[in-house]
């Protein structure tokens, strides 16, 4: 497996190099490094072209043994992502944008949830309970890929006036709570599970609070711990820091709480608390990042689905378009009275289009579960993936120098 991942990556980085040459985003290189050396690309070239198993095969296609531990290395890379968001905050920035941030959050997902189910009711002739199923899984915005351009345009200072990239990354990291928490409601609704919508729903703000809290402690415990032991190197800090993360993020298994902004919390009490270090952990974090940007964005390309995308076909995409259109307005609704301009606004509008993370993640439960609309669901949500993910990166990339001051 390593001989594999070690190519896998050399591949990833070429890819990336080619890309960047072409004037596109390097992360597109390695989200296609994923899909043509993933699992279902290999199937579909194995039986047209009727190979052979050998051993260059085995090392150029992504090893099974690494796409088994795929959704945990994804995690991972996308705790590195939110530490190094956290680390970049501080307690003036997010009162200029906490208000907006929270609109965020949670305007443009049910905006395009609730589109997408009145869509997919009168398209596909899925029943209210399918359709919410469907249209939640849409509509959760991908961390993965907004959160590490938004940190990039923060290095360069761009949006700094109005912290609009902060603001960005700060929604959409809530956004997936209540995309997931709607999407659970709904997959329960449709295998005949009793669901009180009411409490689950107020649960979503008892989550964010308490993911809030419980990061908030977890950050001043270890400025203490650091403070006392200031012998220890920054590189095992890191370690420690990561070790305590990701368990922190193992507690969604058992208490409903939003690990992902309590993660970022955690670096943003560092910050305030213990400003020297947090400077020192965020350059080492950088590092790291070099690795886990690869391996994230290679991995969320080997979760998609070739053979899926062409089920779904026209209608799928204009679920997707007409999704959009409806996250679209949501983020309009959310930045009125917010300050920013036309520009800035639709920046902020075309930073909130990428989809990955939770479609490569959560897409095909319905299918595992029996729901019998559960392949159609499947295939929209690669096809989103496949559509929103490129086509976000490049306006990210091109329009954000342009519109951001």
């Amino acid at each position: 497996m390593i001989i594999n991942l070690a190519i896998v990556i050399i591949i990833a980085l070429l890819m990336a190099f080619l890309f960047e040459k072409a004037k596109l985003p390097g992360l597109l290189g390695m989200l296609f490094t994923g899909v043509f050396l993933g699992p279902y690309m290999r199937q579909i070239i194995f039986e047209t072209f009727q190979l052979k198993q050998t051993i260059f095969w085995e090392y150029l296609f992504i090893n099974k043994d690494l796409i088994h531990l795929s959704s945990e290395l994804r995690t991972t890379a996308l705790i590195v992502i939110l530490i190094r968001a956290g680390l970049g905050l501080n307690r003036e920035v997010l009162n200029k944008i906490g208000k907006t941030a929270v609109k965020m959050s949670c305007i443009p997902g049910l905006m395009e949830g609730g589109i997408i189910i009145l869509a997919a009711m009168y398209f596909l002739k899925l029943s209210f309970v399918e359709a919410g199923t469907l249209g939640f899984i849409i509509a959760a915005v991908s961390p993965a890929v907004v959160v590490p351009s938004m940190l990039n345009f923060k290095e360069k200072g761009l949006g700094k006036e109005k912290e609009i990239p902060t603001l960005i990354l700060a929604g959409a990291s809530i956004d997936d709570v209540f995309a997931i928490t709607i999407f659970g409601v709904f997959l329960n609704l449709a295998m005949g599970k009793s669901q009180n919508i009411v409490m689950t729903l107020l649960n979503i703000p008892f989550s964010i609070i308490l993911g809030i809290v419980v990061g908030g402690l977890l950050g001043y415990l270890l400025v203490k711990f650091f403070k006392k032991y200031r012998g220890i190197r920054d590189t095992k800090k890191v370690l420690i820091f990561m070790t305590i993360a990701i368990l922190f993020h193992e507690l969604e298994q058992f208490i409903p709480i939003a690990s992902l902004i309590g993660i970022m919390t955690m670096g943003f009490v560092i910050l305030e608390k213990y400003d020297i270090l947090a400077h020192r952990l965020a350059r080492k974090f950088n590092k790291v990042w070099v690795l886990a940007e690869i391996i994230l964005f290679v991995l969320i390309g080997s979760a998609v689905n070739i053979d899926e995308i062409f089920t779904s076909g026209f209608i799928g995409l204009g679920i997707i378009a007409i999704g959009l259109a409806g996250r679209s307005i949501g983020v309009m609704i959310s930045l009125y009275k917010s300050g920013l301009n036309i520009r800035e606004k639709l920046f902020c509008v075309i930073a909130y289009i990428p989809k990955a993370t939770v479609q490569a993640a959560i897409g095909a439960i319905p299918l595992s579960m029996g729901l019998a609309s559960g392949n159609i669901i499947l295939a929209i949500a690669v096809l989103s993936i496949v559509v929103t993910a490129p086509l976000g990166l490049i306006g990210i990339r091109w329009f954000g120098p342009k519109y951001l001051s």
